[in-house]
């Protein structure tokens, strides 16, 4: 590999066919389930980066998914319960030593049927009132959080 100056920037390219090797963002998804009562799920890293902190169920897309299908995918690994997606509550990136930038796709669920367990990559899971919520491991998340309870607080879902 060897950096040369192409598109505007400096880029990668393979040493043996010269052509460009674009570095781009890993597409992951994270979802705020709210309750009746306006809690919220959150689920206890088992994984780094973050291991042991609180954040929202979710993950990393794989290449047959929407982000959508990813969603509901890691909220169901994650916490043992289905749901239905009310709406989509924006992008984020967030940085990562592994990946470079992540992108993260942050939906809100008002409707899931099931109990909550802790499953993959994840040691507990629990519902928490907004104003006693864990340090939350990840800034999309908690950002995800806000958007969510603003909605919630404007009646906009039941």
């Amino acid at each position: 590999m060897q950096k040369k100056f192409h598109e505007g920037r400096k880029r990668l390219f393979c040493a043996f066919c010269n052509a460009p090797v674009y570095e781009n963002p890993v597409p992951a998804t994270a979802v705020v389930v709210a309750d009746k009562q306006k809690n919220i799920l959150l689920v206890k890293r088992d994984v780094e980066p973050k291991k042991g902190e609180w954040g929202l169920p979710g993950g990393f897309m794989e290449l047959d998914e929407t982000p959508e299908k990813c969603a509901m995918r890691e909220l169901s690994e994650e916490t043992g319960i289905s749901g239905v997606i009310e709406t989509l509550l924006g992008i984020e990136t967030s940085e990562s030593k592994t990946y470079g930038t992540v992108i993260v796709i942050g939906f809100l669920v008002t409707s899931y049927t099931g109990n909550p367990a802790a499953g993959d990559d994840a040691s507990e899971a629990a519902f928490f009132t907004p104003g006693n919520l864990p340090p939350i491991a990840f800034s999309s998340h908690d950002i995800f959080i806000k958007r969510a309870m603003e909605l919630i607080e404007k009646n906009r879902f039941k």
